[in-house]
């Protein structure tokens, strides 16, 4: 500082300062202006390290210099400096969306996707039908195989446009029929809702085990669309596969011959022999599309049983139930329809007969329960998807049923009905891959009326003939059915925790937590639970092939103690 400005700056009641003061500050924010203006200039001649020079990292930037001056390192690839750089400018305008946008696509490039989805999301907020955030954040979920939520973004901005659809390897199912099932139309948008249809029609035909779609740029904002398969092949596929799948319940003495895509038409044939001498069964089932429509499918199948049950634990009504025969045989036809990608239905009739031998001792009003006879049944199903928040992989499908009966009994006639519903929700936690998994699901059901024995529902893990799996309580002891209670009511929870412990060529073995939670009932007092079973374990699942997955289960039931490994081959 010279003399003569000490001087002046001593003297507070100068009247000069004032100018000075007033002039300095003039000056200031002149420079302040031309400043931004040589800053756009500057970038407009792609002048990074001049901006960068010229606009230092400072407090006193202006949010707008502090974009370009983010932009001008990012353009250098000095990526942590240009991420602080944008940083700084949005926390001095945070209602501007460019800086969330440009953070994004600082993420993107060091390929932080996670990061740049969050921001792209932050910018959508402030400006929500931004067309390049939307196909930005839209390429970005295709990028981490997340078609769905892709389209969901992209549809918004009416994209992506499909020039032509192909598959590889070349399916040997009729063309016309695997045309039909692609809802997708080449020379189009691809859309949401018929990425989903094409999805359940190909679902619907069950003949591609595995398969994914892939989108490839092949102009500009323009795609090719590539379905990738692996086809069931009927009597030709490989011996190997055949025999993985057909053989797979030997070590429990079951078998299931099956043979799809016959004639290369959907046509499959599904069926189970099983000679164990406690629960013989032999079951068949042939479905296939009406007319060639994917739309429509018709079921039939014909389901013949020899089984011993131990009614020791289940029944209170005798104590010298212990070795009961129940034979049956049931055969029923049914049509299905998917009328959209989150809508089926199914409807059909079925035919049943049972006797059953060996009772003894049974309190009378308990008689109906175990009256021989046949009985005349129609059926009603849907199954409904509610929710799919497709950027975060959820989704909570839920499903219902009705059928009423008219049972003729070698005593009387009478009327039953049967309603359940449920809700499943599946869930990938992370963004990407299916390291983890989670599915949870509640189901429910009652039964009104006086139908059979065998019509009731069972709580308790058992291979083919139930589903309703409690997997802490065997629903066989010693090979005899009537372990597990059951009733005309009943309520159960399942929830499963999948890890990938280990994904090779060959097999894949995950393993996680289980959980179970059932409680069922009977007006008449003699079945049911008495209350509810909640039954904490372990499950292991060894996919092999993507032809078969073996199951291990660990359960404890808490209430009574009980301990129950299971193990089952399923398709």
């Amino acid at each position: 500082m010279t003399p003569e400005i000490g001087l002046l700056l001593s003297s507070r009641n100068n009247p000069l300062i004032c100018v000075l003061l007033f002039a300095l500050a003039a000056a200031s924010a002149a420079g302040q202006s031309v400043s931004t203006d040589s800053i756009k200039q500057l970038y407009d001649q792609k002048n990074w390290d001049q901006i960068v020079r010229q606009v230092p990292a400072s407090a006193s930037n202006t949010a707008e210099l502090d974009l370009y001056r983010g932009l001008a390192l990012a353009q250098l690839q000095r990526w942590p400096e240009a991420k602080a750089a944008l940083e700084d400018g949005e926390r001095k305008d945070p209602r501007e969306e460019r800086f969330a946008v440009e953070l994004a696509g600082v993420a993107y490039r060091e390929k932080h996707f996670g990061e740049a989805t969050r921001d792209l999301k932050r910018a959508l907020k402030l400006k929500p039908d931004d067309n390049y955030t939307l196909n930005f954040l839209g390429t970005i979920y295709l990028l981490r195989g997340n078609m769905q939520a892709a389209l969901e973004y992209w549809n918004r901005v009416n994209a992506p446009h499909i020039t032509r659809i192909e598959e590889v390897p070349q399916p040997r199912l009729r063309e016309a029929l695997l045309e039909r099932a692609i809802a997708v139309a080449p020379l189009s948008t691809m859309r949401l809702s018929d990425f989903e249809m094409t999805e359940a029609q190909i679902g619907a035909l069950d003949v591609f085990p595995v398969h994914h779609w892939e989108l490839q740029p092949s102009a500009q904002d323009s795609y090719n669309l590539t379905f990738h398969s692996l086809e069931d092949a009927g009597f030709h596929s490989s011996p190997w596969t055949m025999a993985l799948s057909s053989l797979r319940g030997l070590p429990y003495e079951t078998i299931y011959p099956s043979f799809h895509n016959l004639s290369w038409s959907a046509i499959n044939f599904d069926s189970l022999v099983r000679w164990d001498s406690q629960k013989r069964r032999v079951f068949a089932s042939l479905s296939t599309p009406l007319e060639s429509s994917p739309h429509w499918r018709l079921l039939a199948h014909i389901d013949g049983r020899d089984e011993n049950w131990n009614l020791t634990n289940v029944f209170t009504g005798s104590s010298s139930i212990t070795t009961m025969k129940r034979r049956g045989v049931e055969a029923g036809i049914d049509i299905r329809r998917v009328e959209t990608g989150r809508w089926s239905w199914q409807t059909g009739a079925e035919f049943s007969r049972r006797t059953f031998g060996n009772l003894r001792g049974i309190a009378a009003n308990a008689g109906p329960f175990f009256e021989s006879g046949n009985a005349v049944e129609w059926n009603a199903e849907s199954d409904y998807r509610l929710l799919s928040l497709s950027d975060r992989r959820l989704t909570v499908d839920s499903s219902g049923s009705a059928s009423v009966a008219r049972f003729f009994g070698a005593v009387e006639t009478t009327n039953f009905a049967r309603f359940t519903g449920g809700l499943h929700l599946h869930w990938f936690p992370q963004a990407e891959g299916d390291d983890y998994e989670i599915n949870s699901q509640f189901r429910a059901g009652a039964i009104a009326g006086t139908a059979p024995f065998d019509e009731f529902f069972t709580l308790g893990v058992e291979r083919d003939d139930n589903d309703l799996w409690l997997r802490g309580i065997s629903a066989t002891h010693n090979g005899e059915k009537g372990n597990s209670p059951m009733g005309r009511r009943y309520a159960l929870a399942n929830f499963e925790l999948d890890k990938v412990i280990y994904h090779g060529d060959f097999f894949e073995v995950k393993a996680g937590p289980i959980f179970d939670a059932g409680e069922i009932s009977d007006s008449s007092g003699y079945f049911g639970s008495h209350g509810w079973l909640w039954d904490p374990g372990v499950e292991c699942k060894v996919r092999v092939l993507d032809t078969i997955e073996v199951v291990f289960s660990y359960g404890h039931d808490i209430r009574s103690g009980r301990n129950t490994f299971f193990g089952a081959a399923l398709p």
